[in-house]
């Protein structure tokens, strides 16, 4: 059959597969078309091979198993086809304007006499560039969905292709589909390795099995792995491949050669940048601590007295202890649970050493985190990234060859670091700075590979101080009292009285809990506390998956805390005007970050953009850039580190057993500045705090500290 697109009713970006209605002679009603045809317009005329299939739910429809499509030849389609958003430049008022201009034409001039728009009213020079580039790309890109749908893959994954390898697309997908992984981020092996299996590569070749290898140790990295043991690495990359042993093993032995990989001799394989992190850490902790302080030599008894007096605060002993041995040291380690006085302790030092006259800078990992400094400080604290003057051009300005200017280094939020960023924050330290990292040991660690401060302190190499003592301000916050039980080992207190600012609801029920969610958010906790729930309250939940995980819990509460109609959509997300976001990848060209929070304040449907206000900055999104960017009503407790929040609500059951761990219940507790509202049941809390054994990882910091560094 044959007809014109009226209207799409749904697209997977996922696998292509759409529903559209479809205007074709000899029918009176719209037919339902379903099948692969994600790179579809509204307007365009499609011919199709399928069946008609009855679906017991929505009627009679069309199986498409083939379509082509071809161009509308009437004014109205050719007006409609433009209209809908195929081309960036041209939305439904531009597209009257140019048909109205030159009617059945139209397709014509776009394509080969484009200049001739400058004749449209209201179409400038720069407009008719914008269309010429992207009625270009849309051919070009068209050509590789087709190319992929061929070989059975996304049709979402055609546009980040071509934006990568540009008109050289095809041709490099034909040459080694393997490239997909290393070079496009959202591609992994078995994206390639599908594309691959169908252009008929070899499933033995050494080019399929080094991809998987490459994805194994990947894969190990995500999950916080430095490296993974030579026997587990083959028994992954093996079942994986689906290849013997010995094959695995061949390939790991050519990749040692080639240096793609490093082995040492316990069989620990890594990947280059994590080998030369680690060993190089350990390195630049030593030289810094063998470097004397030209500070140890002060008497500041009298300094620390003069400092009390001015602020009219009495340090206890620890505290002291502290301020001392932050002077005296090179490379000091300052650690406590909520309450314990790490802010005060920090101010101290600052002060006590900007008496002696040394330059202090201040850094932690993330945008928020750094702002809490700040403003705990009152000093200018960055993100690491910015201190390091970071730019893809030219990666990290501040390095070994143009260290930092600064007697002291003080680093907040250690406990986020992985061991990459470490490393490139060590080589920007010159052996005479005084490095004094700041953090909570106890809370999850970093997102990325390492585990940096728990190594460091373990090593016994560095000055540790450890606050335990809860000062009396915050005995009165059953959520600091609450948080130190479950750090402990000790069940919480879960009656909250009136005043009090820690809450449990219990209840098993999956879509229960979710409706009390709901409900907490959008009236119980906003009419109570006279608060705006888009700007005070956080859901924090243990996964993504799940009835009560992240993903479901965004698409209900953007559904009740943003009516907004203003949208648009990309991957299966709906992103409205006024959605609370996070970025989930370092964008160093946009200057944004892993776990960075941001509010949508304009959506351009013509122009397919979106843009984000971070705290510090409004970012630009083309539309296919949406996948780095996720719904925020609801995030991790892992994508809340580094943040603290007024209000938070946070389901914890059964369903999440996987993750049910002390430190992560801790670190969710932690992020509460005001309120914490847990709901769920009493058996999940019991599996978190029984549960003291975080997940270990593969990291040989703390030993390469002890020993003698390569």
């Amino acid at each position: 059959m044959s007809g014109v697109v009226e209207r799409i009713t749904f697209v997977n970006e996922e696998n292509g597969f759409s529903v559209v209605k479809i205007k074709s002679k000899g029918f009176s009603d719209l037919v339902t078309a379903v099948g692969n045809m994600a790179s579809v317009n509204v307007g365009a005329v499609v011919s199709l091979r399928g069946e008609w299939k009855y679906d017991s739910k929505f009627g009679r429809q069309f199986n498409v198993y083939h379509y082509e499509e071809s161009i509308p030849a009437t004014v109205a389609g050719i007006e409609k086809y433009l209209g809908s958003g195929l081309i960036k430049g041209i939305g439904p008022v531009n597209a009257k304007r140019i048909v109205k201009v030159f009617k059945e034409d139209t397709i014509r001039v776009i394509e080969e006499e484009p200049d001739r728009l400058i004749e449209v009213p209201g179409i400038g020079k720069k407009r008719v560039e914008m269309i010429k580039e992207a009625w270009q790309n849309q051919k070009e890109i068209k050509n590789v969905m087709l190319f992929l749908q061929s070989h059975g893959v996304s049709t979402a994954f055609a546009v980040k292709i071509f934006k990568t390898y540009g008109s050289d697309s095809i041709k490099i997908v034909k040459e080694n589909p393997y490239r997909l992984a290393d070079d496009i981020w959202g591609i992994g092996f078995k994206t390639a390795d599908k594309i691959a299996q169908n252009m008929g590569y070899d499933k033995e070749s050494y080019a399929r099995i080094r991809s998987g290898i490459m994805y194994a140790l990947n894969e190990f990295a995500n999950d916080g792995h430095c490296f993974a043991k030579k026997d587990e690495l083959v028994n992954k990359a093996s079942e994986l491949l689906g290849v013997e042993l010995e094959k695995v093993e061949t390939a790991i032995q050519h990749m040692l050669e080639e240096k793609s990989v490093i082995m040492e001799e316990d069989d620990a394989v890594y990947l280059p940048p994590f080998y030369y992190s680690e060993v190089g850490v350990a390195r630049r902790i030593r030289e810094i601590i063998e470097t004397k302080s030209m500070y140890s030599f002060y008497n500041f008894d009298g300094i620390i007295e003069d400092l009390q007096r001015e602020c009219n605060i009495q340090y206890d002993e620890v505290q002291i202890e502290a301020i001392r041995k932050a002077v005296v040291s090179k490379f000091m380690v300052l650690t406590g649970g909520p309450g314990t006085g790490k802010t005060t302790t920090t101010l101290a030092i600052i002060k006590v050493f900007q008496k002696l006259g040394a330059t202090v800078l201040l850094a932690a990992p993330t945008g928020r985190a750094a702002k809490r400094m700040s403003e705990a400080t009152g000093m200018e604290a960055k993100t690491i990234h910015r201190l390091l003057e970071y730019s893809p051009q030219d990666g990290y300005k501040k390095n070994d060859d143009n260290p930092l200017e600064c007697d002291v280094l003080i680093i907040d939020e250690t406990s986020m670091i992985d061991i990459i960023l470490m490393y490139n924050l060590l080589k920007a330290v010159s052996n005479n700075t005084v490095v004094i990292l700041v953090g909570d040991v106890d809370q999850l660690a970093s997102v990325g590979a390492g585990n940096v401060l728990k190594d460091i302190i373990e090593s016994g190499m560095v000055t540790v101080v450890r606050l335990m003592r809860i000062f009396r301000q915050a005995m009165g916050s059953a959520i600091v009292t609450n948080a130190h039980k479950i750090n402990h080992g000790e069940y919480p207190v879960l009656k909250g009285g009136k005043n009090s600012n820690f809450f449990f609801i219990e209840e098993e029920d999956p879509e229960k809990i979710v409706e009390l969610v709901r409900e907490l958010c959008s009236k119980r906790l906003p009419g109570y506390y006279k608060i705006n729930p888009l700007n005070d309250i956080q859901v924090l939940c243990p996964m993504q998956k799940g009835v009560v995980g992240a993903q479901n819990l965004n698409t209900v509460l953007q559904e009740t805390l943003n009516p907004c109609d203003i949208s648009i959509k990309y991957g299966g997300t709906i992103y409205k005007l006024n959605d609370r976001v996070m970025q989930i990848k370092n964008n160093y060209d946009k200057n944004v970050f892993n776990g960075d929070m941001g509010i949508i304040t304009d959506i351009d449907q013509e122009e397919k953009t979106v843009r984000i206000k971070f705290d510090d900055a409004e970012v630009e999104y083309d539309v296919t850039e949406l996948d780095e960017v996720t719904l925020a009503y609801a995030v991790t407790v892992h994508k809340s580190q580094g943040s603290e929040y007024n209000f938070v609500v946070a389901p914890f059951t059964m369903q999440h057993y996987m993750m049910l761990q002390r430190n992560l219940l801790y670190t969710c507790v932690t992020r509460a500045k005001k309120v914490l509202v847990l709901i769920g049941s009493k058996k999940a809390l019991g599996c978190c705090i029984r549960n003291s054994r975080s997940m270990d990882r593969n990291t040989k910091l703390a030993q390469r500290l002890k020993a003698d560094t390569n």
